[in-house]
């Protein structure tokens, strides 16, 4: 395989190549395991949108590879692949022989933000990101302005003239994919303890997300509403921070590391069975803490238990059986479709469980979109980083999803809602999470279509 795109350094030193540090470089082993088939070609959403071999997991882990070897540097021509990854894991999925790209790519991930030095501009965008988005306390702060910003017309007058495109794509990205502010956004009406109704059955902690907590808190209050009356009691620590699952996925290791303690903490004298996550990439990223914490003697063996406790919503439902009544959701059948998030289906394996949920609702049919596996284009924060790529995949997304003929589609993950609805042509067609349509079909009301 020849490395293309100026991904090689002629230097006549390779001794003094810049590469990987030696604090956890991707695994030579796992390396070795992909004999380069091809088969993750089909289901890379990067490969499939730029078309080039290096922007391939099979291309990437090809670089990885020249890098521990030294015969490659870590630079801008080798970093810019590695940025084009989505982290979908749609490869993992569908390697033959089992490539454990998830882990060489997060690996990956660490030593470039330790040891590659970006752009003023890149840094600028990302230091921003990762000082707003992990953090709702500040995110909550914002809420205010942001909510003036829309109601007087700003928003739509800076969109129709393109200007803030013009100044920062990656500017223009993150501010077209902003959900509308609301009074709910807001409000926080959740106690620390919700009791269960009828028999309780379990004593669950919910998590709130960051951007959930706020952009999408009737998501939430859904969420509580449906584990309550299905007999659990909810516990909500109000010490919960962020999940690290953004500052994880982009290879920040510290501020990782430092809010899974927090969370770990939160949750620590609550003597709950399970900790129920109902935001798809949050949920990858909190079974994941074993592995995020696995260095520190302190946090190592309770963060692999915190994280044998954590289940997606919709799994935790399904595993345990609802005991509460569902009734329709209109007076006439309803026909969803349900938009399988990357790390709810490549991360935790999870496709079955959300399905078999909406099937029991009464007068629900359910449709599949072709390209069920493929990535949205949302990924975390990727639609704000890359956001040419994440157009193209939103709107083959958007337009699969619409080809179904569905007249709702259920979304389990707020940053697939939002880049779903961002490129949906046809407003009338609703996103919702399975958790509010469940919500609705337990208290006996018919959706508004």
């Amino acid at each position: 395989m020849q490395v293309s795109d100026g991904a090689v350094n002629n230097t006549a030193s390779i001794k003094n190549l810049k590469g990987f540090d030696a604090s956890h470089p991707p695994d030579p082993k796992l390396i070795d395991s992909c004999v380069h088939c091809g088969f993750c070609l089909s289901t890379c959403p990067s490969y499939r949108v730029i078309g080039k071999e290096m922007d391939s997991p099979r291309g990437r882990i090809y670089l990885m590879d020249a890098i521990n070897e030294g015969e490659i540097a870590l630079n801008t021509a080798t970093v810019e692949h590695f940025d084009s990854c989505l982290g979908c894991l749609a490869c993992v999925s569908t390697c033959p022989s089992g490539v454990q790209y998830d882990k060489l790519i997060s690996a990956t991930r660490h030593q470039v933000a330790r040891n590659y030095n970006r752009s003023f501009s890149d840094k600028l965008i990302r230091q921003l990101i990762f000082s707003l988005f992990p953090n709702p306390d500040v995110l909550r702060i914002l809420l205010l302005p942001l909510f003036v910003y829309q109601k007087l017309g700003v928003s739509k007058l800076l969109r129709a003239t393109g200007l803030v495109k013009k100044i920062s794509p990656r500017l223009a990205a993150m501010e077209s994919i902003l959900p509308e502010i609301t009074v709910k956004s807001f409000q926080d009406n959740l106690p620390d303890i919700i009791p269960a109704k009828g028999e309780k059955r379990y004593r669950v902690g919910v998590i709130l997300g960051c951007v959930q907590r706020l952009f999408f808190s009737p998501v939430n209050e859904a969420t509580v509403r449906v584990l309550t009356a299905n007999g659990c009691e909810v516990v909500i620590p109000k010490s919960q921070g962020c999940c690290a699952a953004l500052p994880e996925h982009q290879g920040q290791t510290e501020q990782a590391k430092a809010l899974a303690r927090q969370m770990i903490d939160s949750f620590a004298d609550t003597n709950v069975d399970f900790v129920i996550i109902n935001a798809a990439g949050c949920g990858h990223t909190l079974k994941e803490y074993g592995h995020i914490l696995a260095d520190d003697p302190e946090y190592a063996e309770p963060a692999k238990a915190f994280a044998a406790k954590v289940k997606d919503a919709q799994e935790f439902l399904i595993n345990v059986g609802l005991t509460a009544e569902l009734s329709p959701l209109a007076d006439k059948s309803l026909t969803l479709v349900y938009q399988d998030a990357c790390h709810l289906l490549h991360g935790q394996k999870i496709s079955v469980q959300p399905r078999q949920l909406l099937r029991k609702i009464p007068g629900v049919t359910l449709r599949e979109p072709i390209d069920a596996a493929l990535c949205c284009g949302s990924a975390g924060v990727y639609n704000m980083l890359q956001p040419e790529i994440a157009e193209e995949l939103g709107k083959q997304k958007a337009q699969n999803l619409i080809n179904t003929g569905a007249e709702l589609i259920a979304s389990p993950n707020p940053g697939c809602s939002l880049q779903i609805s961002k490129y949906l042509p046809d407003k009338s067609i609703s996103v919702m999470h399975p958790m509010e349509l469940l919500d609705y079909s337990i208290r006996g009301e018919k959706l508004k279509m």
